[in-house]
């Protein structure tokens, strides 16, 4: 079976979360008229940008509003829904979380990033989330990590262990590390033999001008489709298939070593 997937690569009012929820409805209408996805992903933090302060003055409360807003559109629309992260309040603290909705509207998964940019100051007003999300999408298995989390192979590895065929990655990353996000997202489809959907911001943000460069890339870490660094809706069609040809003859998983993988404490990889 196979699925098209369509990225909104958008450029995020700072601090305006109505502007941007807008701006998404917007933009899923003018799809609808030209054809819509199976799913659409969106970017990191794409309601607020990387990131405006006081949090708190910003957070959604257990994700209640976005919920409503996402679960609403992925129905209308009967599309599945990778909705970016926003800042979220719960009362164990202050996350960058990830909301998954089905073509019913059903919330299906969430996943708060794991790891936190300290260069930025990140890990100073988030909390960190400590578990991997894997759930599926019209029968075809999937897992979510969020832009700095790309950096960490040993975590990218765990989630592409549960046997996912696509991995979705929100991000906003920046211009000036473009040459990074363009190797590592093929990287990590190559290594782990999965497709990657990376999901990037484009503008400027308050600290950074985000370098755009959305991909959809297959497990051979072929560019499927890419964007520039401006505005734009990148769309491509994958076929899981092809992910378990190439591990029937190639499977480098299948060759790990996990016992030569331990790390002092003895917690294999």
């Amino acid at each position: 079976m196979k699925m098209k997937i369509a990225i909104l690569q958008t450029e995020v009012s700072i601090g305006n979360i109505e502007e941007n929820i807008s701006r998404l409805n917007r933009q899923l209408e003018q799809l609808s008229r030209s054809g819509l996805p199976d799913v659409l992903v969106l970017p990191e933090l794409w309601t607020t940008g990387f990131y405006p302060t006081p949090l708190a003055d910003f957070a959604d409360e257990n994700g209640k509003q976005i919920k409503e807003v996402l679960s609403g559109l992925a129905r209308r629309y009967r599309i599945n829904l990778v909705g970016g992260t926003v800042i979220t309040k719960t009362d164990n603290g202050i996350y960058n979380t990830c909301h998954c909705f089905d073509r019913e509207g059903e919330l299906i998964a969430e996943y708060s990033k794991s790891h936190l940019f300290s260069p930025m100051g990140e890990n100073g007003h988030f909390t960190p989330g400590n578990s991997l999300s894997v759930f599926e999408l019209d029968g075809i298995r999937c897992g979510i990590s969020v832009c700095y989390d790309l950096r960490f192979p040993e975590w990218i590895r765990k989630i592409a262990l549960q046997d996912i065929s696509i991995l979705f990655l929100p991000a906003a990353w920046p211009m000036r590390r473009l040459t990074h996000w363009q190797i590592l997202t093929r990287a990590r489809a190559i290594e782990n033999q999965m497709f990657v959907a990376a999901a990037n911001c484009a503008g400027k943000q308050p600290a950074m001008r985000c370098a755009g460069h959305s991909a959809i890339i297959d497990p051979w870490g072929e560019l499927l489709a890419e964007a520039g660094d401006g505005p734009s809706l990148l769309q491509a069609e994958l076929d899981p298939s092809e992910q378990k040809k190439i591990r029937q003859t190639f499977n480098v998983l299948a060759d790990r070593r996990p016992d030569l993988y331990s790390d002092p404490s003895n917690n294999s990889l």
